[in-house]
């Protein structure tokens, strides 16, 4: 036994079956008797992890492209999203702290090895389409800050594993750290600008109500309708992989599991910090939306991506007051935008290989080096980008925006659809009060509030399926191929539901043989 576990030490791929991201789990003490506001400091960290994922490029792009689309009508969207996020979160930190394992460790305990290996794969690729935003953002924003040609740029973005690798020596507290800091940048950015572009704070508030038309499929700009933004939106918004990192970074503060009170305190806490964070992330998405609006004249941009944007920054002929012309004469705010585009990549790069770690022990009990998961998803993630550039080569610089733009879109649909098989055992096992014990097991209000959740988000993915394909074909695709949409809808949404059916019939018997194995 020894030699094997020595033989497992040496190699590069290891079996992995102890705690989650062992490396840190149960490492950061937190002191007693400390008061609120040190004691929320003490646990403050995990939520900014998290949250990062919910303001990445993909965020960008839906959002100030939704918002110069159909004004302040998808504000809504960002507001029910973010209270939906803050649900789920708290659920996931709480299944963490209270059973000892993540999301994807407690799926494949109570599922077969084959459906642990379908929805690790589906995970797998919920955290490439994140990757190819994060891609797309990060060469971008080197080719404007730098002017390094594009192609090159993209390939540079895998070499961001260097500086993960440096983050990785430094200690997981100082990470939380650096990440904090990242956000206070971006969002500085963002309230700077809005700020200066004295947007319609009333229109923007009305916006915060939801109403029919922010589902319609009727009225449609720039081959988007108010539902598949609103989709995109939440795609981008509510992400499937911050479930299995919450579940696991919730876990990094020393816990007393003999006494139920320092449980309890831990949830509080990390309730606390997650819901502070992502509020900062509702604001950065709100700024966004209302950047979208405001800062530019109506309809005066055209090119909606972010070289689009960086460059009707400097074009004192689009935006949309005084003060904003004069001060885009200097450059600042292209150069404020760019490096904000930057530092939302480059925050994502931590999370995103944090989680991928996540879902490969847990579902299928392996583990490589940090660098080199990160190195295979980032080159795999590479691919379509380059195809992207390469095929669009010989069009307008318009057009090559647009495409790269609606690449971007396109993979934040997609995580919407991922969602509901990360969701659905969620809410499953927070319910159990055999999982989380009388205490600790949700409330009937966020019972309610859950399952109103999952299956509306479900419901809408599968029923704007078509639409969300057509988007493939560009924005004016013709009748063939809509015909074509709509047959590959029909097939992807039996497939889904097929995929969901066996889920939750797997977990129900898995939770069963749990229940008996208590008694």
């Amino acid at each position: 036994m020894s030699e094997n576990n020595s033989h497992d030490k040496k190699g590069f791929v290891k079996y992995a079956n102890g705690p989650s991201l062992d490396e840190i789990n149960g490492k950061i003490s937190v002191p007693k008797n400390m008061s609120f506001w040190k004691t929320l400091f003490a646990y403050s960290g995990p939520g900014a992890l998290v949250a990062v994922g919910y303001m990445d490029p993909g965020n960008w792009a839906t959002s100030i492209t939704g918002g110069q689309n159909f004004g302040y009508l998808l504000m809504s969207v960002i507001l029910i999203s973010s209270l939906i996020a803050m649900l789920l979160q708290y659920m996931a930190a709480k299944l963490g702290i209270v059973s000892q394992m993540d999301l994807a460790q407690a799926i494949r305990a109570r599922t077969s090895k084959t459906l642990g290996i379908v929805l690790w794969i589906m995970t797998e690729l919920a955290i490439m389409a994140t990757d190819i935003a994060e891609v797309i953002g990060g060469a971008i924003a080197l080719y404007l800050l730098f002017n390094i040609p594009l192609t090159v740029a993209v390939f540079l973005t895998v070499f961001d594993v260097l500086i993960l690798l440096l983050l990785t020596k430094i200690g997981f507290r100082k990470i939380e750290a650096i990440v904090v800091c990242l956000i206070i940048v971006i969002l500085l950015v963002f309230v700077y600008q809005v700020v200066l572009s004295n947007p319609d704070w009333v229109g923007a508030m009305k916006g915060l109500l939801p109403v029919p038309e922010t589902i319609s499929t009727g009225h449609e700009v720039a081959g988007m309708t108010p539902l598949s933004g609103a989709l995109g939106i939440i795609g981008a918004t509510v992400m499937p992989h911050n479930l299995y990192l919450h579940s696991a970074i919730s876990q990094t503060r020393k816990i007393n599991r003999k006494d139920e009170e320092d449980v309890a305190r831990t949830i509080r806490f990390t309730t606390w910090d997650s819901n502070i964070q992502l509020t900062f992330a509702f604001f950065v998405n709100a700024l966004l939306l209302i950047m979208g609006v405001a800062v530019f004249k109506s309809g005066a941009v055209q090119d909606t991506s972010f070289f689009g944007l960086f460059d009707a920054l400097n074009n004192t002929k689009m935006l949309s007051n005084p003060i904003l012309i004069s001060v885009a004469k200097s450059g600042v705010l292209s150069t404020l935008f760019a490096v904000a585009l930057l530092a939302s990549g480059q925050n994502s790069t931590i999370t995103g290989t944090l989680t991928g770690q996540v879902i490969m022990e847990g579902f299928i009990n392996l583990k490589v080096p940090l660098w080199a998961r990160r190195l295979i998803t980032r080159l795999i993630s590479v691919i379509p980008v380059l195809i992207c550039v390469l095929m669009t080569s010989g069009e307008s610089t318009l057009k090559q925006h647009a495409a790269i733009n609606d690449l971007i879109e396109n993979s934040q649909i997609f995580l919407a659809f991922a969602l509901p098989f990360s969701m659905l055992p969620l809410l499953m096992m927070t319910n159990s009060k055999w999982e989380m014990g009388n205490r600790f097991k949700n409330t009937v209000w966020v019972k309610i509030c859950g399952w109103v959740s999952v299956l509306t988000l479900t419901f809408l993915n599968l029923y704007n399926m078509k639409d969300s394909i057509a988007g493939f074909y560009g924005d004016n695709p013709t009748a063939a191929q809509e015909s074509q949409a709509g047959i590959l809808a029909w097939i992807i949404n039996i497939l889904i539901v097929l995929l969901l059916i066996w889920t939750l019939t797997e977990l129900h018997r898995g939770n069963k043989r749990f229940i008996n194995s208590r008694s």
